[in-house]
């Protein structure tokens, strides 16, 4: 099938969003001819560089931005970036038409961002329209608000009212009713999904690993029994919920334990100072922001990943470790608790903050006391990834959904060449 791809954001060798656009597009065109639109100024030399290593002979982009502001990457995740994003998609339908009229479309895929509160005009395209998986619709629930800093909550409000406005939007309704088929990351956007008018709404986990990652993490050796490491990976943002780790720990009271931070963000400063207010920082130690191998070679060396964000609707970080066998140790919210079974990690309560430290605190002792446990629940982890979180596994289920889209119109155009009306 000629299939169409809108992803704004779409790098290979990454993770996130410009991961999620890259790693759609390269499955998909496997077994279809792809064509995706991007923006030239965060991935036109990743890709160029990365097809000249690894062609792919069915993929296909088309570059463009907005003639009157073409470096959106400037302004980071700010509301000028969302005011780009809103304008580029209108740019892309224009875009889009015309490739479909020179190429004919059997079916278009908008991939990132994923964002449920911002609509796509492609879906205006007279082609079926799949949307997503689209995340977005998780919120930190109120008591944690207490611990943000006003620029924290300041953050928090804009997301709540950003979302506010984009409900209201007609546009966002449209793409809803168009959508032939709708994906939501977790449950909670789904039921934003379905307030807006949605029929029907699968959900499915945004972020997956290849099957030669997943080998490779596979064979990651145990570390020594001694000392017991956590870890926590990702950028360093208040709603990351890193803070609930260290109180945790430090409650834990595990004088030879062992708690990592990988990664580099604005709350960095607030975490350091933390650990030393809960006299841990002899224990924690704060690695910085790395590069991927020397991420993954961190994760090696550690026992448990504890991931407890607020209000997160992925979690590639999760899927690597539990390839590597490592069990998780979250907050029962967003994407990692609906993607964490209690059989490869445990999930907290997430009412109150003291309550929530209480719980991760009791968590971890029961881990770092349980080798046995940890183990078993690794091995759960590296099953559960095989078997429900691969891009192969994930291109056979779009590729099934874009052929029985499809069919009504292949089945019409076979009858309209033989001149035979369709059944009644």
């Amino acid at each position: 099938m000629k299939v169409l791809l809108s992803a704004y954001s779409c790098e290979p060798n990454r993770g996130s969003e410009p991961g999620l656009g890259w790693s759609v597009a390269r499955e998909m065109a496997r077994h279809h001819e792809v064509w995706v639109l991007t923006r030239p100024d965060e991935s036109r030399e990743a890709i160029a560089a990365e097809l000249k290593r690894n062609p792919v002979p069915n993929l296909h982009f088309v570059y463009f931005t907005l003639p009157f502001w073409q470096d959106s990457m400037r302004w980071g995740q700010s509301g000028a970036m969302q005011l780009h994003y809103y304008l580029w998609q209108i740019q892309a339908y224009f875009v889009a038409r015309r490739l479909h009229q020179a190429i004919g479309f059997d079916i278009c895929h908008h991939v990132t961002f994923n964002r449920y509160a911002t609509p796509s005009f492609l879906s205006l395209l007279p082609i079926p329209f799949v949307w997503g998986p689209v995340g977005g619709g998780e919120s930190a629930p109120l008591p944690f608000w207490q611990d943000f800093s006003l620029k924290a909550k300041l953050y928090e409000t804009a997301r709540l009212l950003f979302r506010w406005a984009g409900e209201l939007d007609p546009f966002v309704w449209l793409t809803v009713r168009n959508s032939a088929a709708i994906f939501a990351g977790t449950k909670d956007t789904a039921q934003q999904l379905y307030r807006l008018g949605a029929k029907e709404v699968k959900v499915m986990a945004e972020a997956c690993l290849y099957l030669e990652e997943i080998d490779r993490l596979s064979q990651t050796p145990p570390p020594p029994d001694q000392p017991v490491r956590f870890i926590s990976m990702g950028r360093v943002l208040h709603w990351k919920g890193f803070y609930l780790g260290i109180r945790a720990f430090a409650q834990a009271g595990l004088p030879d334990a062992e708690y990592w931070v990988v990664g580099d963000g604005p709350e960095l400063e607030r975490l350091q100072q933390l650990a030393t207010d809960l006299d841990v920082a002899s224990q924690v130690k704060f690695w910085g922001r790395l590069s991927r191998s020397e991420t993954l070679a961190r994760l090696a060396e550690a026992h448990v990943l504890v991931h407890p964000s607020l209000h997160d609707s992925g979690g590639w970080v999760l899927r690597e470790a539990m390839a590597a066998g490592r069990p998780i140790l979250c907050l029962d919210l967003g994407g990692p608790g609906a993607q964490v079974t209690n059989e490869t990690g445990i999930k907290v309560l997430a009412n109150h903050p003291e309550q929530a430290v209480r719980d991760l605190a009791v968590a971890m002792r029961r881990l770092a006391s349980e080798p046995e446990l940890r183990q078993q629940m690794g091995l759960a982890g590296r099953q559960l990834v095989r078997q429900t979180y691969s891009w192969e596994g994930r291109e056979q289920l779009f590729s099934e959904l874009y052929e029985k889209l499809v069919q009504p119109k292949v089945v019409k155009a076979a009858l309209d060449s033989t001149n035979v009306s369709a059944p009644s």
